[in-house]
């Protein structure tokens, strides 16, 4: 009787013990994965305020102002004003 109580206590000590292992590891496993997932989130979340930012200070990354502006409206007018072009 007593090798069985014996017994009974190591099972439920054995049980105990590997639920208190199962949640430590299991806690530190989750813990990791979640710092990882919060970290590439606010990574993400940086990346897109920097392209952000960068677009507002560089209104000209879009948009060309210049473009379809002759860089010497002279020509045309010497064209259209000289009497002996033909």
């Amino acid at each position: 009787m007593n090798l069985q109580k014996n017994a009974l206590w190591s099972a439920i000590v054995l049980f105990v013990v590997g639920i208190i292992v199962g949640y430590v590891v299991g806690f530190n496993k989750g813990e990791k994965s979640a710092i990882a997932d919060i970290q590439a989130q606010q990574q993400a979340v940086t990346d897109q305020a920097v392209e952000e930012a960068a677009q507002d200070i560089n209104p000209f990354e879009i948009e060309n102002p210049l473009e379809g502006i002759e860089a010497n409206p002279f020509d045309e007018a010497k064209d259209i004003l000289n009497p002996f072009n033909e």
